[in-house]
């Protein structure tokens, strides 16, 4: 009954067709044979299965391991060669082949005959080429990973030109005419190869010609196939016969026609892209000492020798697609699921859209960030005014982004940033948690926009002019709130404090910090209410003060902004001018002035901005003033300030801190569980804190010695190992509790009152061996120890006359106000919003905002005399830095769902792995929807990486 029954199915009632790719991956005649055999040649029938096997992506990936490409590479690195020299042959082929690419309908066919075992199949000519990319994408990153250091393979198999005899310079032109390239002199250059390509006598002998290598030749394979009719571009563009036509793929920068939406040619996009992508990341096999000096062959050759017409063409595209990514879903049913709650956890396959979206911004940051080299950017404009900046030579995607220059362009931008922050606020603005999924490429999104501001000075000014500029502002530092605790992204916190600065060195800037924020998703959490400049107060200091000096490098930049912004400000409530304060009176406090040489520099920039306040708005501002009053005290004794000083200073806090160790009795509990539940109460306080004690001034010392800590490595990123138990405490790092109370301006002191501040002054140490103790524990993690020259050339140069002036003009008149009047706070702030101090002040100075530019001269030899130029700069540190943030960000996205750079030992930045987090409410979310997402696509899971930068 049974006998017709076979004994053996070869794939599930026969309907996958896995015994090729298994027998690959298993048998000798596969992946093995490339280490096991020696020289295979070209015209092996082996080479055949890696441009017809594989169906997906994921075929490939899963196939071909690192392992394989790297056993090759050691034991018969010639067959590796052979493997890309057979594979780019078979992709020039196929591209010129009147076959290719194979009709969509034609091709979703032969994908699902894949699937079923018949007898013959269509040749499906867009999928070799597929697989030609995809194998590329594969092998390279291992090649370059080996090769990382001499590149004597590389060079050999993708620079190497090739002398040919017998073939005219005509005939090589008419073969690859994107190689001549001169950007300025283009048409004199055709000319002349015209006139070298003319027929000489019928005797000469044809000339001998060099032929573009390798990797020219797959460069510009690629850039064809970027705008492939049929295969990335609708068929219905195509002429006649060309199929390769240079048209702008979506609506905005230099096109206003829209080509309408294709999640096929999306797809192909991408695969061309993420090959472009891989070619570009050579640079991330280089250490950071060689990043510049060693630049990567193949990015330097796609942003010099690619031409005019290419590079406007791919830069409109990528540009375009990446600022239409906010743009309604035009798929009904995409469209319908992305408003669904969760839609993210259901819906888990891969969205093509997304997916090139990402990519695009990922090149883009790439192409304009790259000055490795002779990509760096030239000196350019007068003497007194040089800056630095690309030219065509140099790069030609950052020329050619400086260059844009019309409204409709600006203001496509502009959108499509503020589009994607607006996506970016309402994930995290949300009633249900974990319901809306972050925008996977927001890392990018701020990286490009702020390659935009950088480059672009129309661009900036034309946004500054703009309501939205604050709108864009507000978000971005939102992100910075929200992500602040992340070690893993304190690299783009850095990139948005430096932002902040760029963009307050504009005066258009300060002009709009007067407006109430219009924000439409700001979280209500973040909203302080007010004006803009209460926000941007409030958020700079919650950002020092919530972080327990984890963001040390941020605050240079954040205060300079600060300092930018002073002179614009008006209005601002007792919660900013109560931040104000705080950060002021954190700054000049001894332990943290004297643990680290760069620390006084945020002082000078805090004083910078009451001068500023008090030179320009004064009258506007009678809640600052009042602060400034209140905290004469901390002002006169910065004038007076001393190494002993503050040693001795240091040296009592931490006196008071081992008494009270000592002695923990269940009071001095109550009141330390007292203080820690006040922190939160005052976040909220609308007026100044109270002064304590010398007990609560050992859990601030505790708090500075906290914010001091050197956390932030340029290449290494956040150390592991200096937490202490201090780190764990619930004390805020920038509280100030010798702030005075908040209910009135404090009456002139008593003898009594008098005669404790002298007691507290003269406290001194036991002998002159424990001030040397009390210096070297107080030393930062470069061996930082601070001496009296040291502190008299800063301190020298303080800004405090202004407010000194100031206190000395207003303190009588206001004791005067407190000692007479019942209501003395009111009356006070009525008082000062209605002084005058033109009379007394000198004139206010002239603008001179701090910007973040490359400095065309060297370092002074002593960098605290000229605070100027401690200024963030495009130095060789800062460009590595950004570049491996970058490629950072690109590698952990690369993780998934293909691990493109996987498994290779990458130099640029460290890769830490860590396992996936604990699974809470949106873990148990995934368990339910597993079954429904498993049915509509791929699933996620595995391990959490990331790169410290």
């Amino acid at each position: 009954m049974f006998a017709k029954i076979p004994q053996k199915f070869t794939a599930p009632f026969g309907l996958l067709g896995d015994e090729a790719k298994l027998a690959f991956r298993s048998q000798p005649g596969g992946i093995a044979k490339l280490a096991s055999t020696r020289n295979i040649t070209e015209s092996d029938a082996y080479w055949d299965q890696y441009i017809v096997l594989f169906d997906t992506t994921s075929d490939v990936f899963s196939l071909i391991l690192p392992q394989d490409i790297r056993r090759a590479l050691l034991e018969a690195p010639e067959n590796v060669a052979t493997l890309i020299r057979v594979v780019t042959s078979r992709l020039f082929n196929l591209v010129s082949d009147h076959t290719f690419p194979t009709p969509v309908n034609a091709s979703m066919a032969s994908f699902a005959t894949s699937f079923i075992k018949t007898g013959a199949s269509e040749r499906n000519t867009t999928k070799e080429v597929l697989n030609c990319i995809r194998v590329l994408q594969r092998v390279l990153p291992v090649v370059f990973e080996i090769d990382s250091e001499s590149s004597v393979f590389e060079r050999e198999v993708f620079w190497k030109k090739e002398v040919v005899e017998g073939q005219d310079i005509k005939e090589e032109r008419e073969q690859v005419p994107q190689f001549v390239i001169d950007d300025e002199d283009e048409e004199g250059t055709e000319g002349d190869a015209a006139a070298a390509a003319s027929p000489g006598p019928s005797g000469k002998p044809k000339t001998t010609t060099t032929l573009p290598s390798l990797a020219e030749r797959l460069y510009s394979c690629l850039i064809d196939l970027l705008f492939c009719c049929g295969f990335t571009l609708p068929p219905k563009i195509q002429v006649d016969h060309y199929k390769i036509n240079y048209i702008i793929w979506e609506k905005g920068v230099g096109s206003t026609a829209d080509l309408g939406p294709s999640q096929a040619f999306d797809t192909n996009k991408t695969e061309v892209l993420r090959l472009l992508l891989v070619l570009f990341s050579r640079q991330v096999y280089v250490p950071p000492s060689g990043l510049l000096s060693n630049p990567s062959l193949y990015t330097l050759h796609f942003v010099q020798n690619t031409p005019r017409r290419d590079v406007l063409t791919i830069l409109c595209s990528l540009l375009n697609s990446a600022m239409n990514a906010s743009q309604p879903n035009t798929n009904v049913i995409n469209g319908v699921a992305g408003r669904l709650p969760y839609n993210h956890l259901v819906f888990k396959g891969e969205d093509p859209r997304a997916n090139l979206v990402g990519i695009c911004f990922q090149v883009l940051c790439v192409l304009l960030d790259f000055q490795s080299g002779g990509a760096r950017d030239l000196l350019a404009g007068a003497i007194e005014n040089q800056t630095y900046a690309p030219t065509p030579r140099t790069n030609a995607f950052r020329y050619f982004l400086a260059k844009l220059h019309r409204t409709q362009d600006f203001q496509f931008i502009i959108e499509g940033v503020l589009g994607i922050l607006e996506q970016q606020m309402a994930a995290m603005n949300n009633l249900l948690p974990g319901s809306r999924k972050s925008v996977p490429y927001m890392v990018e999104t701020i990286i490009f926009f702020w390659k935009m501001i950088e480059l672009n000075r129309k661009f900036r000014l034309y946004l500054l002019d703009l309501d939205k500029s604050m709108d864009i502002v507000v978000y971005l530092l939102c992100f910075c709130l929200d992500i602040k605790d992340k070690p893993q992204q304190h690299g783009l916190c850095r990139a948005i404090s430096y932002i902040i600065q760029t963009l307050s060195a504009e005066s258009a800037f300060g002009l709009q910090l007067t407006f109430p924020v219009k924000a439409a998703h700001l979280p209500a959490k973040w909203n302080v209410g007010g004006a803009a400049a209460d926000f941007m107060i409030n958020a700079v200091y919650h950002i020092a003060a919530t972080t327990s000096g984890a963001l040390t490098s941020l605050y240079p930049a954040l205060i300079i902004s600060l300092s930018n912004a002073a002179p614009y400000f008006k209005n601002l409530s007792i919660n900013s001018t109560t931040r104000l304060l705080q950060l002021f009176q954190a700054f000049s406090h001894p332990a943290f002035l004297l643990a680290d040489e760069g620390h006084p520099r945020l002082l000078f920039f805090m004083l910078e901005v009451f001068n500023s306040v008090i030179s320009y708005h004064l009258p506007e501002n009678p809640n600052l003033i009042y602060a400034i009053l209140r905290s004469s005290k901390t002002f006169e004794d910065l004038g007076t300030f001393t190494l002993g000083r503050g040693l001795r200073e240091i040296r009592r806090i931490q006196l008071a801190k081992e008494e009270q160790a000592r002695k923990p009795d269940a009071k001095g509990k109550s009141r330390d569980i007292e203080s820690d539940h006040e922190q939160p109460h005052e976040e909220k306080h609308r007026l100044l804190e109270r002064e304590i004690g010398a007990l609560n001034a050992s859990s601030r010392v505790q708090s500075l010695e906290s914010l001091t800590e050197v956390r932030v490595d340029s290449r290494a990123g956040p150390q592991e190992g200096n937490a202490t138990e201090e780190d764990h405490t619930t004390v805020q790092p920038l509280t100030s509790p010798t702030s005075t109370e908040a209910s009135g301006f404090p009456p002139a002191l008593s003898e009594k009152a008098r005669g404790k501040m002298r007691v507290r002054r003269s406290i001194s140490v036991d002998t002159d061996a424990s001030l040397d103790r009390v210096a070297a524990a107080g030393v930062g993690r470069n061996g930082f120890v601070p001496t009296q020259e040291w502190v008299t050339s800063w301190q020298q140069g303080l800004p405090l006359d202004l407010v000194m002036l100031v206190v000395s003009e207003l303190m009588p008149k206001v004791q005067d106000l407190q000692t007479n009047k019942p209501n003395s706070t009111a009356a006070i702030i009525d008082f000062l919003s209605h002084a005058s101090l033109t009379h007394v002040l000198p004139p206010p100075p002239p603008l001179n905002p701090r910007r973040f530019i490359v400095r065309s001269f060297p370092p002074p030899p002593f960098p605290m005399l000229i605070i100027d130029f401690l200024i963030p700069k495009w130095s060789d540190p800062s460009i590595i830095w950004l570049s491996s943030l970058i490629w950072g960000e690109i590698y952990v996205r690369g993780m998934t769902p293909f691990g493109i750079w996987n498994s290779t030992n990458v130099r640029l930045f460290y890769v830490k792995h860590a396992q996936a987090a604990p699974r809470q409410i949106t873990g148990a979310v995934t368990s339910v929807t597993n079954v429904v997402g498993g049915l509509l696509g791929r699933g996620g899971g595995g391990e959490a990486a990331q790169s410290t930068r």
